[in-house]
């Protein structure tokens, strides 16, 4: 390979990485999730609503023109205050709940009752809790819930995700809301729910950028089709275990802890295959210990898979963590889940073929040159990871 040609490669290789770290230090940072519960009581609907605090307060404040709620409710976040920040909500209920009932519907019901603001956490996170009752003339047993909460237009966020479910009418299910699919039907058929899952899993994995950091270190550092095979099998069953946990509420890890290893578990999974090629004396031909025909891990390879499936267990927690779910246990809760598990896996063996078979020809055909690549690669990604460490521990 020509100087030159090394050149352009090596231009590509950071473009991707600036522009993979250009992100925020969590992997969702420039998203909010509104998580709502529906039930039903004697003609009337009951929903539950969580919305960010902060957010919460910006948006209505500019929305309805409130300013003095502005000036009460951030100084009270910043200060850490809940009951501060509660009563900032209360003494501004008006409009706060002018705002929901504004971005917030059910078809063929009209905003009767509101509660008054309480404050919960999710993920170390200030969330507003709003108790709402609806008014319903006509009984229905099909309920159109449609959300526009936080939308792009407000430009504080992107792609806000609605997380609704409901037990209606001796029914319950779970839909995922966001600007390409803003409403649902408590009618709707299980595939059309699951569907909506499956693309919340898919997306969530696709734009997390510290998992899709994450994969490619594995991929850079893996040589063969089979070990990134082995590699990649370890992860899904480690983060499969404790996503489907966590998510049913069985185990519960703070973010504050979750958030900090998995930035960690970028920089070692990638520092591994840069201390391979250290040890290895940039030798392509030596990093992977081969028996003719048969795949083989030397002691280092099995620490490797190790490592990775305990860090596959502290990734299915921030995934768990992300989709928010607080549900009592039901069949439609488990496939939901399932089937956002499956999304993931999807987009993560898509990333493998697009990725992995390029790194092999250009191995094959220039080997010095391949393991120069993946060291680059490495190097950005690891450094990513330890710069995300960093800031998680001390914005912890």
């Amino acid at each position: 390979m020509s100087q030159r040609v090394r050149r352009v490669l090596v231009g590509i290789i950071a473009a991707v990485i600036v522009l993979l770290g250009a992100g925020p230090a969590l992997a969702h940072g420039f998203t909010s999730t509104v998580y709502v519960h529906l039930t039903a009581d004697e003609g009337h609907l009951r929903t539950k609503l969580e919305l960010e605090y902060d957010l919460f307060v910006v948006s209505t404040a500019d929305f309805e023109g409130n300013d003095p709620l502005f000036k009460a409710g951030i100084p009270a976040f910043e200060a850490g205050d809940t009951e501060g920040q509660a009563a900032a909500l209360n003494a501004h209920a008006a409009s706060a709940v002018t705002y929901v009932t504004k971005r917030f519907s059910v078809r063929g019901c009209t905003p009767a009752q509101a509660g008054e603001f309480t404050i919960a956490e999710r993920e170390n996170v200030p969330y507003a809790v709003l108790l709402l009752d609806w008014a319903c003339p006509e009984r229905s047993d099909d309920h159109e819930v449609r959300s526009g909460l936080f939308p792009d237009a407000e430009k504080y966020v992107k792609d806000t995700k609605t997380i609704v479910t409901y037990e209606l009418d001796g029914r319950s299910g779970s839909a995922a809301l966001d600007a390409a699919r803003p409403s649902f039907s408590t009618g709707q058929a299980w595939y059309e729910r699951f569907w909506e899952f499956f693309l919340l899993g898919a997306e969530h994995l696709l734009f997390g950028i510290d998992h899709v950091l994450f994969l490619l270190a594995l991929i850079a550092g893996s040589r063969r089709l089979r070990e990134i095979v082995l590699v990649a099998t370890s992860f899904t069953l480690a983060h499969s275990v404790t996503f489907m946990l966590a998510a049913l509420g069985l185990v519960e890890v703070p973010a504050s802890l979750v958030e900090p290893v998995i930035a960690l578990s970028i920089a070692v999974v990638a520092g591994w295959h840069l201390w391979r090629i250290w040890r290895r004396g940039g030798h392509a031909g030596e990093i992977e210990t081969l028996s003719r025909g048969h795949f083989a891990l030397d002691r280092s390879g099995w620490t490797r898979l190790g490592v990775v499936f305990c860090f596959g267990l502290v990734h299915g927690l921030g995934f768990a963590g992300a989709l928010g779910i607080d549900e009592a246990w039901s069949w439609t809760l488990l496939w939901s889940l399932l089937v956002f598990n499956v999304g993931i896996e999807v987009v993560q063996l898509v990333l493998i073929a697009a990725l992995f078979p390029l790194l092999s020809v250009l191995r094959r055909r220039a080997p010095r040159a391949g393991l120069w690549a993946t060291g680059v690669v490495s190097a950005g990604v690891s450094a990513m990871g330890l710069f995300w460490f960093v800031e998680r521990v001390l914005g912890s």
